[in-house]
């Protein structure tokens, strides 16, 4: 309340000293007295506003009517306002962290895009090796120092797998060696016996027949030693094949033809199956795997009994070739020296089997219902 005398008292609700507020602030007196004479002068409220830095100051005063002239009521309050620096550096701290937050939202995402397409091109490269591949794809670098690492950790077991392969391949062909070498004194040592027994005989009768007789022997002898070193040979010293688009029908009608006058003699009928999935070509060494189906379908005449069929068939299965001769055959003839005629040197079916995983395939005998199947499976590569 003010009056002709001045300032009459002051009430402060929100003040939390420990008694009633009822000094009149000295820095705010002057502003109070003139809203005061300003509300008297013109007989109606009045009021001023001081603004600053982090408050305004709102002061308002109301003629008082009444029996005493000259009174006026008064109020005083401070609004804080978003202008001062605390303020300022409160927001300007809230702004860093937000732009920390979203800066390292945005690094993180822009990292994990990075690392998503660089793992994507291992991803392709893994997916585009061929499946048949018997050995690890050589992995491009990322440019990513920890990603490099470990597409540098994966080329080495790679190439360590590759090398270690070898090794084992070099050393499975030993041993098939050694265990040749079992049987080779007794398959060569038989021919020379028979030979030198001929001509024992030839020499001592003196008759140019017997003579006639025995150099047949001797030549056939030696046919069979000379087949006997072939295989040897082709079993020791294989070359990697050289693979070609080979048309299937073509190739199993040609292989087939080779062996009707045989299998007419013999009073057998070689059938063809579906001569072949249709589609892209396969590729294959054609002469390596020649053989090896000479070599079943000659291992089937000769344990066929007669009226008896053959079948030659191939189909895809995934992504594999199988080349299929039903045969009556049993399972050990894949052993080197191991035959069911006699004459036969036993390497057939095994040079088969050598032919087979050359091509990082194999070949294995399959029990049906009609007797049994040999199968050589090879991974298939389209042309």
């Amino acid at each position: 309340m003010a009056g002709w005398r001045g300032l009459a008292g002051l009430c402060v609700p929100t003040y939390e000293g420990t008694g009633p507020k009822t000094d009149v602030p000295a820095a705010e007196s002057t502003t109070i007295s003139e809203v005061n004479a300003q509300a008297l002068r013109t007989g109606e409220p009045a009021s001023i506003r001081q603004s600053g830095r982090s408050q305004v100051l709102l002061v308002e005063a109301c003629p008082l009517p009444g029996p005493l002239q000259g009174l006026t009521g008064w109020t005083m309050t401070r609004v804080f306002i978003s202008e001062g620096p605390a303020y300022g550096q409160l927001l300007a701290g809230l702004v860093l962290i937000a732009l920390t937050i979203f800066g390292s939202a945005a690094w993180l995402a822009r990292l994990l895009y990075s690392w998503s397409r660089k793992i994507a091109l291992v991803e392709r490269a893994l997916e585009t090796t061929d499946h048949g591949a018997a050995e690890l794809p050589r992995l491009p670098r990322t440019g990513e120092r920890e990603l490099d690492r470990l597409v540098d950790a994966l080329n080495a077991t790679g190439e360590r797998l590759s090398v270690e392969r070898r090794r084992a391949a070099v050393a499975e062909r030993l041993a098939a060696v050694g265990r040749l070498s079992a049987g080779l004194a007794h398959e060569i040592r038989n021919p020379i016996a028979a030979m030198r027994l001929k001509a024992e005989n030839a020499l001592a009768s003196g008759e140019a027949s017997r003579k006639d007789g025995a150099l047949e022997t001797i030549l056939g002898q030696i046919g069979r030693l000379d087949g006997l070193l072939r295989d040897l040979l082709e079993m020791t010293q294989s070359r990697p094949p050289d693979a070609e688009a080979v048309d299937l029908r073509a190739f199993l009608e040609a292989v087939v033809q080779m062996h009707w006058d045989l299998a007419a003699r013999n009073n057998i009928r070689i059938e063809l199956g579906t001569r072949g999935p249709s589609g892209p070509l396969p590729r294959f060494d054609p002469f390596q795997m020649q053989r090896a189906m000479d070599n079943l379908i000659l291992n089937a005449i000769q344990n066929t009994p007669q009226g008896g069929a053959i079948t030659v068939d191939a189909c895809r299965n995934a992504e594999s070739l199988v080349l299929r001769v039903a045969a009556d055959v049993r399972e050990r003839l894949f052993e080197p020296f191991v035959t069911g005629r006699s004459g036969g040197t036993g390497l057939g079916l095994a040079l088969v089997r050598e032919i087979a995983r050359n091509h990082q395939g194999d070949a294995r005998l399959v029990s049906t219902a009609h007797g049994a199947c040999f199968e050589i499976e090879l991974p298939w590569r389209s042309s």
